[in-house]
């Protein structure tokens, strides 16, 4: 998955994700993972992307978005810095998410 970070060393990067629950239409949660520059091999670094959604009604729905870094270990933190989002960052990822359903 192509993906862009200003905060990222790199700017663009390329990320890989492993799903780690899939039961639609209420969780998805993957951990994001890299090709590492060390050993050129698939690496996951420890952090948990998670929503969480719940039917309040025929046309709403309440979204949790969860972010998990507590597994991330010393390698990773020496590129990234922990935690790499305010809480804003979540904020602007479910309305950006409501925008696209909304269209």
């Amino acid at each position: 998955m192509a993906m862009y970070h200003d905060n990222h060393p790199d700017g663009s990067y390329e990320m890989a994700n492993r799903v780690l629950a899939f039961e639609p239409p209420r969780v998805i949660s993957w951990k994001p993972g890299y090709v590492s520059p060390a050993t050129d091999m698939l690496e996951f670094g420890g952090w948990i992307w998670r929503y969480d959604l719940t039917q309040l009604g025929p046309d709403e729905t309440k979204v949790t978005l969860s972010y998990d870094w507590s597994a991330v270990g010393p390698i990773p933190r020496q590129r990234i810095q922990f935690p790499p989002f305010t809480p804003d960052h979540l904020d602007n990822s479910l309305s950006h998410l409501a925008a696209i359903v909304a269209r």
